[in-house]
């Protein structure tokens, strides 16, 4: 594997320059994979019409969509930063601004399609709320073909396209890949969309004991509270914080939790998902919280003034698709230090075995633990 952040990808419409967004020079991940080439070869192989509406759903850096620009794909994602890349990579390839339409999870998709492909997200819940909002866009004569590594096509996940969409088959695999193969019935009688989800809290999670969660489809724990959300819960900082981030927000009840100890407190809630935001406003509006909150979908803390904050609060991923990486957490330390007036603190639960207080203590020069258990802990380090 060599060391360039920006690496060539071969397809029928010739060698694309992609790369993720952010650049890390750390990671040597590339913006593309077989199930990406698989469907693009099979799309040229097949002569696959593509001068109709073409929707590409959940392509994940970009990387289907530049090869297809010429044909003015419309993507959809719930990926602040799957679009962000797939800005850059369409730059990149000389395509003009504007010319390959960019959608989130939470737009109006096209009112009619004549070829969607979709590459299947991790997350079934989400795959099934895409496609319930997209049926009504599919004709008969619609070509519809997914794409995936083998490990992520499952039994279920060609139940869901065939019970939203019509009769589905599968490729053979190919470098570990597979293609989903969807045949429209105009006729199928399809369920109606279950998402978003709400539930009513534990009564043992502080100032959110029995309020109401609401979740929209992708968003992690769509059904109930992760047990290290409980736990970050119990052992959140006193009031007193004037500007506070729920870094990486989900579903908005960290950030909830503060806003309703606090009513002082002005809460900004981010996250990169779309999908995740929608549901901390949600949430949010539906406790009837007090005082002043934002909701803002974007790259960690990026547009946040340095100096501007009292407090973080943040519970990072530690997986990026299919790949366990610490970038993520790392660039949102780096960015919590940043944003943090001199005294501010961020306050980070994970598991234990990640080693979040060596991050810590190597970006600010301390990390205190202030609660674990055996398999969390939540750390605090100030900004000196």
């Amino acid at each position: 594997m060599d060391d360039r952040s920006d690496r060539m990808m071969t397809t029928p419409w010739g060698e694309l320059a992609l790369a993720r967004f952010p650049k890390d020079p750390r990671e040597k991940l590339r913006a593309w994979d077989a199930s990406d080439s698989y469907l693009l070869g099979h799309l040229a192989q097949e002569r696959v019409p593509l001068s109709g509406t073409v929707v590409v759903v959940g392509d994940r850096w970009g990387a289907l969509v530049t090869a297809l620009a010429a044909h003015e794909p419309v993507q959809i994602t719930d990926s602040h930063l799957a679009q962000e890349a797939t800005r850059a990579n369409l730059a990149r390839a000389g395509v003009a601004p504007g010319t390959v339409p960019l959608l989130t999870t939470q737009d109006p998709p096209p009112a009619g399609i004549d070829v969607l492909l979709v590459r299947v997200p991790k997350s079934l819940a989400l795959l099934e709320d895409q496609l319930l909002r997209l049926a009504p866009a599919v004709h008969a004569g619609t070509v519809v073909v997914g794409t995936g590594m083998a490990k992520e096509i499952h039994t279920s996940t060609l139940r869901l396209f065939e019970r939203i969409l019509g009769p589905t088959r599968t490729s053979l695999a190919e470098r570990k890949a597979r293609l989903i193969f969807c045949t429209p019935d105009p006729a199928l009688e399809r369920p109606a969309n279950p998402w978003p989800l709400s539930y009513t809290l534990p009564d043992d999670v502080g100032p959110v004991s029995g309020r109401t969660v609401v979740n929209h489809a992708g968003v992690f724990c769509s059904e109930r509270l992760d047990i290290g959300t409980r736990f970050f819960l119990g052992h959140l900082p006193d009031r007193g914080a004037r500007r506070v981030v729920d870094l990486g927000c989900g579903n908005g009840v960290v950030g909830t939790a503060v806003a309703l100890a606090d009513p002082g407190a002005e809460v900004l809630f981010t996250d990169e998902s779309f999908q995740a935001v929608a549901s901390a406003e949600a949430t949010y509006k539906a406790n009837g919280v007090p005082g002043h909150a934002e909701f803002r979908v974007g790259d960690g803390l990026a547009g946040v003034p340095d100096g501007s904050v009292d407090l973080v609060l943040n519970n990072p991923p530690f997986h990026s698709h299919q790949a366990t990486t610490d970038a993520t957490a790392w660039r949102m330390f780096s960015g919590a230090r940043r944003v943090l007036r001199p005294g501010g603190e961020l306050w980070v639960v994970g598991n234990r075995h990640l080693g979040y207080h060596i991050k810590l203590r190597r970006l600010f020069g301390n990390s205190r633990l202030m609660a674990s258990d055996p398999k969390f802990v939540v750390l605090k380090a100030v900004r000196r």
